[in-house]
């Protein structure tokens, strides 16, 4: 019986190779758990890998073919299965949240990338590296308009952002860009594409005071934690880590303004700054 093929970069390789995954394991009759002791990974891991939402790791996909006894398959197809648009500590992340259902999450200081329009992302990228070349800043803003238009779709992902009023009070790109950015995000609001509440500064300390937060959740595969600090970024699934953060969320839901007053604070602020740039 032959082999199974090597992967053709275009087409879905990481749904590809979780295909083959899962083929291989079941042929080998392990279960997750059970190749995942043998990876020294959690079983919940070896089911996202073969669902899609994570990526396989180079390091991994040696051991892999070696447990599996799949004659290098892994190893050959891992780079296709690896390719990314975004920087690598947040490529996975940004894949994962291309395929969830809900995602929840806190910003404290900036609006996220799901809700940005061009020019606030411009101004966060170019902040974020002050010598980057035009090109670089426009690929990156390109980027991330690009998982935004995830939202296109009526009704999925469930989106549901707490921002912080520091993150709406915080003068990024200009009062022109900040209008903008408000009025934006009061838009999805307004056609329910997205549940926003905002923390009010008058809350003092709260749940998250600690930093941002991003929780994902997916129709078949568990549940994913996401934390992020400048350079850097990591997902988690061990269960108990993902529900003490859920936990934590609906603790933040609970000191946030309601969905109606949240909605009233950034269109307020959306015409402060419109009349303080444009008195």
């Amino acid at each position: 019986m032959p082999g199974p093929k090597d992967l053709d970069p275009s087409s879905s390789p990481r749904a590809m190779l979780g295909a083959e995954l899962r083929h291989a394991r079941e042929k080998k009759g392990l279960s997750q758990a059970a190749l995942g002791l043998k990876l020294f990974v959690s079983g919940t891991f070896v089911g996202q890998l073969e669902s899609g939402t994570r990526r396989l790791r180079p390091d991994m996909a040696p051991l892999i073919d070696k447990v599996l006894e799949t004659d290098g398959f892994f190893e050959r197809n891992c780079g296709a299965a690896a390719k990314s648009k975004y920087e690598d500590h947040f490529a996975e992340a940004a894949e994962a949240e291309a395929q969830a259902a809900a995602i929840r999450q806190y910003a404290p200081l900036l609006i996220p990338g799901l809700l940005q329009t061009p020019a606030y992302a411009r101004a966060v990228n170019r902040a974020y590296d002050p010598t980057a070349t035009e090109e670089t800043i426009e690929e990156w803003t390109e980027g991330r308009m690009e998982r935004i238009r995830l939202l296109d779709h009526p009704t999925k992902p469930v989106l549901w952002t707490v921002l912080d009023e520091a993150a709406l009070r915080r003068e990024t790109g200009g009062r022109t860009v900040m209008a903008e950015a408000l009025r934006h995000i009061a838009d999805l609001a307004r056609r329910n594409r997205a549940i926003v509440q905002v923390v009010p500064l008058s809350e003092g300390a709260h749940p998250a005071i600690q930093g941002a937060l991003k929780l994902m959740e997916f129709e078949d595969a568990p549940p994913l934690v996401y934390y992020e600090g400048p350079g850097t970024g990591r997902l988690e699934d061990d269960p108990a880590t993902v529900a003490q953060q859920r936990f934590r969320f609906d603790l933040l839901v609970a000191c946030a303004l309601s969905r109606e007053k949240s909605l009233a604070l950034i269109e307020a602020l959306a015409q402060d700054y419109d009349h303080e740039e444009n008195p």
